[in-house]
C-alpha cells in the first residue's frame, strides 16, 4: 500500500518587510510536519496601513492591510496563518471554519480580534521583542543626533552653509558620560536601552512602576525614580513605554513644563504616548532645546504638521524597528510558535 503523507495547509501573508520567502524559509527549518505552504505580498511600506474604525466591519483593529474578502479567499481551507499586517475580524473568522492558529510576526497582535479568535477556538500568537535591539539602537542614534549637533551640521551644510561656530565652547555639543538620560520604560527595548547608555558613562534613571532593576544595572548605579523625579533630573528623556489607558499622553504640557530647561526628549515609541501639541509649545518656545521624533499622533505625519517645520527636530518616518535581522528574528520565532502547535504544545506568547 501507499502511503499517504498528511500535509498541514499553511496561509502565509507578508509583504516588502517581511518577507513571505523568508517566513517559509523559517517554518521548513522548524517544522517537522509536512507543510503545504501558500504565499500572498502585500504592498506594505510602499501603501499605508489601515485602522479598524474607518471600515465597517472592522472595529477595534489598527495597523493592519487588506481587504477581508480577498484575505478569507486566500486563507481558504489553511489551519494555520502566518502574518505581520493582515486584519482578522470576527466576521472573518465565521467564515474560516479550518483556521486553528494564528502566528503574528509583530510586538502586539492589533490587527486581529483576539477575543472573537477566542470564541472561534483559534490560537494566536506574537513575536515580542523581535525588534527591540534595533529600536534601542536607534534610540542611541537619535540622542547622538542631538546631544552631537549631527542634525543641526547637516542641515546647515545641506543649505550651503558651514557650521564652523558650532566649535564654540557655547554651542559644542555634550558627551553621553557627563549627561543624565531617563528612561520611560523598561521593557525589552527600554531595558537595552539601558545597557547601550551604560556603555557611554551615562549616568542612567528609569521610571516603571511595575519593575524592579537588573542585579547588573543596579550595580552600574542605575536608579528607579518617580516620574516627576525623572523629568526634573534628566538632561535627555526617552519614552519606551507600551500604549493603555494610563500612559496615554503621559508627556503632556505638565511633564514638558517639569523637564530641565535646555534639555531633549526623545519618542521612538508610540505616537499616542506624547500631546504633540505641547511639545511644539515647549519647543517652540525654547524650554526644550531639541527633540528626535520617531512616531507621530497621525501616521502618515502631514506634511502641514507644525512640528516638521521647527528647526530643533529630528524626524524619521517610524523606521526604528527596521532591520533585517528583525526580519529573521520574527519570521524564526513565528516559526517556532507553529511548531510548537502541531507538536500540542503551550505557545510561548499566546494571546
Amino acid at each position: 500500500m501507499m502511503l499517504v503523507v498528511s500535509m498541514r495547509k499553511v496561509a502565509i501573508i507578508g509583504d516588502n518587510f517581511m518577507l513571505p520567502t523568508i517566513f517559509e524559509e523559517k517554518l521548513i527549518e522548524h517544522c517537522e510536519e509536512q507543510l503545504e505552504i501558500r504565499c500572498l505580498t502585500q504592498d506594505w511600506p510602499d501603501v499605508p496601513m489601515e485602522h479598524g474604525y474607518d471600515v465597517p466591519g472592522m472595529d477595534g483593529l489598527k495597523e493592519y492591510m487588506g481587504n477581508a474578502d480577498e484575505i478569507v479567499d486566500f486563507i481558504s481551507d489553511s489551519e494555520v496563518l502566518v502574518t505581520h499586517l493582515a486584519p482578522m475580524s470576527r466576521v472573518m473568522f465565521e467564515q474560516l471554519t479550518t483556521l486553528k492558529m494564528i502566528a503574528v510576526s509583530r510586538g502586539g497582535p492589533v490587527n486581529i480580534d483576539t477575543a472573537a479568535a477566542k470564541d472561534a477556538g483559534v490560537r494566536v500568537v506574537n513575536t515580542p521583542g523581535r525588534n527591540a535591539s534595533a529600536v534601542a539602537e536607534f534610540t542611541l542614534g537619535g540622542i547622538l543626533a542631538e546631544t552631537r549637533m549631527i542634525r543641526v551640521g547637516h542641515e546647515a551644510l545641506r543649505k550651503g552653509e558651514w557650521r564652523g561656530d558650532l566649535y564654540r565652547a557655547d554651542t559644542a555639543g555634550r558627551e553621553l558620560n557627563e549627561l543624565t538620560v531617563g528612561v520611560i520604560g523598561y521593557g525589552d527595548i527600554g531595558t537595552r536601552v539601558v545597557r547601550l547608555l551604560r556603555a557611554f558613562g551615562t549616568r542612567v534613571l528609569v521610571h516603571d512602576p511595575y519593575i524592579q532593576l537588573s542585579i547588573d544595572d543596579v550595580k552600574a548605579g542605575v536608579e528607579l525614580v518617580s516620574f516627576d523625579s525623572l523629568l526634573e533630573r534628566s538632561d535627555i528623556v526617552t519614552i519606551h513605554a507600551r500604549v493603555t489607558e494610563e500612559t496615554t499622553q503621559m508627556m503632556n504640557a505638565e511633564a514638558f513644563e517639569r523637564m530641565k530647561a535646555g534639555s531633549i526628549f526623545i519618542n521612538t515609541a508610540r505616537g499616542p504616548l506624547v500631546d504633540y501639541d505641547a511639545l511644539y509649545d515647549s519647543l517652540l518656545s525654547g524650554h526644550l532645546a531639541g527633540a528626535m521624533l520617531e512616531t507621530f499622533s497621525v501616521e502618515p505625519v502631514p506634511m502641514d504638521s507644525p512640528l516638521i517645520q521647527l528647526p530643533n527636530v529630528t524626524l524619521t518616518p517610524h523606521i526604528a524597528g527596521a532591520s533585517i535581522k528583525t526580519v529573521t528574528y520574527a519570521a524564526e520565532l513565528a516559526a517556532i510558535e507553529v511548531d510548537r502547535y502541531f507538536k500540542g504544545m503551550e505557545p510561548l506568547n499566546g494571546k
